[in-house]
This record gives C-alpha cells, sequence and structure tokens, in this order.
C-alpha cells in the first residue's frame, strides 16, 4: 500500500528498508533520544538484522484492504523513517490487547531518524497523512504522546490541531532532569 501526500510517501515496508532499521537501531540512534529516551536498549546489528528481517516477512504480502498500524516514511526517494500507531486505554497508558468491553483510543506517533531532516515540516506531513488515513478507516477522535523535552514533536501536535488532554508531572526522568508525559487528541 503507498499513500502520497504532499513532499512526502507513506509505504509499506519493502526489502531494502531493514538495512535503514539496523542503522537506526545500532549506529545512528540521535532519534531516539528525542522519541523515548528512557526505553533506549542496547543492540547488534545481527540481532537488529534478524528482527526486521522476520518484522518484514510477517507482512510483505497483506492485501491493501487489511487496516495498517505502521507506514514507512519515504521523501525524495529516501527512507527516512515510520509512522506507527498503537492503542491506550482511558488512563492514557499503552495497552497489547484490548479486554472486552475496554475503552481504548488510537495513539499515533512518527520516527524520522534521519536528524539532518529535523525541523523542516516533513514529520508533519507525514504524521497528518497517517491521521488522515485512520479517520477515513472509522477513527473519530485519535491522540498522540510525547514528554515535555521534546518540543519538535509538541509543536507538530500544536500545528495539526491537537490539544492537550492530559499531563503527567514529572513521570519521565531524561538525562538525570524530570519531565512531564503529554497526550493530546484530535476530533474528527
Amino acid at each position: 500500500m503507498r499513500i502520497e501526500f504532499e513532499n512526502i510517501i507513506l509505504r509499506d515496508m519493502i526489502e531494502s528498508d531493514i538495512e535503514d532499521y539496523v542503522r537506526w537501531f545500532t549506529v545512528e540512534r540521535e532519534w531516539e533520544n528525542w522519541d523515548a529516551p528512557w526505553e533506549k536498549e542496547d543492540t547488534d546489528e545481527d540481532s537488529e538484522r534478524r528482527r526486521w528481517a522476520e518484522y518484514y516477512e510477517s507482512r510483505k504480502n497483506r492485501p491493501d484492504d487489511v487496516r495498517r498500524y505502521k507506514f514507512e516514511i519515504e521523501w525524495n526517494g529516501r527512507h527516512i523513517g515510520w509512522a506507527s500507531a498503537y492503542h491506550i486505554d482511558k488512563n492514557y497508558e499503552w495497552i497489547e490487547k484490548a479486554e472486552n468491553g475496554q475503552n481504548i483510543h488510537l495513539a499515533v506517533g512518527i520516527g524520522i531518524c534521519e536528524h539532518d531532516l529535523w525541523g523542516n515540516g516533513i514529520g508533519t506531513n507525514a504524521l497528518r497523512a497517517f491521521i488522515n488515513y485512520h479517520f477515513k478507516n472509522g477513527e473519530d477522535e485519535i491522540y498522540t504522546q510525547t514528554w515535555s523535552g521534546n518540543v519538535r514533536m509538541i509543536r507538530c501536535a500544536e500545528k495539526l490541531g491537537f490539544a492537550e488532554c492530559d499531563r503527567d508531572v514529572g513521570t519521565q526522568e531524561v538525562n538525570g532532569q524530570h519531565y512531564d508525559g503529554l497526550s493530546f487528541r484530535l476530533k474528527k
């Protein structure tokens, strides 16, 4: 599946993306300092290559009518990151699987791993295209989450019309400093 929007393309993973993931998770890791730096883990090239090859194999033959919760972001023919979605509960906590009757929300995010492209609107366009895709697939509201130290993501969310709906004061520690965990909501 492929979605073209402004200057970006959201698309399914292709086999050559595996080596980008290996590089992003082992060598060029600056993006992790902004995504969720408290989740950073040490890894090696062989482990990452196996992990992403398995991921690719599990998704490479999906028909276009199967809803996507992750797309690769391409800009000018260059694979630069991804857009992904996950579920959160009424307390804005990540959940793996909803229980019967549990109220869940869809949260979205992006990872632009090529730091030379930060700050020029590519991420905003990618997230806008990803949100539009989920609105077209039946969502009435979408959430995004970040931390108070990630000023670029906060600005991106505000540009897209998100409004802050939850703030967990001082819950995220980065480099010895405490930051707030932030959740934002966007209604269709």
